[in-house]
């Protein structure tokens, strides 16, 4: 298994990104755009930008935190539906996107980027969302 040692998050994520919690492989961020409630995971991994980078461990992992995280999210927004998504185009370091959607949301049914402008949440909507996903993830 590869070490965390080195481990940097992307400063476009640490940007975009609360800090939830982290898990046994994956940091979790939650998105600042108060839009769509959106999980970013980070595999905690020097150097990483595929799934296919990552050992078979740590890629089972991976999957396993994506499907935690995918149900702290649903049962916390009791969304219609869950996106789930690898793209990597603008931000190489490997991370997976989990956005809650409804229907009648800005972008339904087409994917989220490029939709709506960011709606960056506010203080204390930001911190009570982060606060009751810290819990769910029983951080």
């Amino acid at each position: 298994m590869n070490s965390d040692d080195s481990f940097e998050l992307d400063p476009r994520l640490a940007a975009d990104t609360e800090r939830v919690a982290d898990l046994a492989l994956c940091r979790v961020g939650l998105m600042n755009d108060a839009t769509y409630p959106w999980l970013i995971l980070v595999p905690r991994r020097a150097s990483v930008t595929e799934i296919v980078d990552l050992t078979p461990y740590d890629a089972t992992l991976l999957m396993d935190e994506v499907r935690v995280a995918s149900r702290v999210l649903r049962d916390l927004t009791r969304c219609d539906k869950l996106n789930v998504a690898a793209l990597g185009n603008m931000v190489p370091q490997l991370h997976v996107h989990v956005i809650a959607r409804f229907r009648g949301d800005p972008a339904w049914p087409a994917p989220v980027w490029g939709k709506a402008p960011a709606e960056a949440y506010g203080d204390a909507p930001k911190a009570a969302l982060v606060e009751a996903l810290r819990a769910g993830f029983g951080a």
